[in-house]
């Protein structure tokens, strides 16, 4: 995923952001922010700025469970390797 989807801090604050909402996606909440409090959160407002910081929510999340099974997988083999060393 691109960084350039990440906004800057100054950005972030005068969009009043919740710190937990603050990471690679939030380029994109803070236009859907904008437009939920221009339309008064109505569901069927805002759905291409919904769509697509979900799907950006999403393909961070494949992103970070394909590297963590990377990094089990790598843990398992190194583990493997060391029980072959000690017999």
């Amino acid at each position: 995923m691109p960084s350039s989807l990440a906004a800057s801090q100054e950005e972030l604050k005068a969009a009043k952001v919740p710190l937990a909402w603050r990471d690679q996606c939030s380029a994109l909440l803070i236009p859907l922010n904008t437009c939920r409090r221009e339309n008064y959160y109505l569901p069927w407002t805002c759905e291409n700025e919904r769509h697509g910081y979900e799907k950006c929510q999403y393909d961070d999340m494949m992103r970070r469970m394909k590297k963590m099974s990377k990094l089990k997988l790598q843990q398992a083999e190194s583990a493997a390797e060391a029980a072959e060393t000690i017999i």
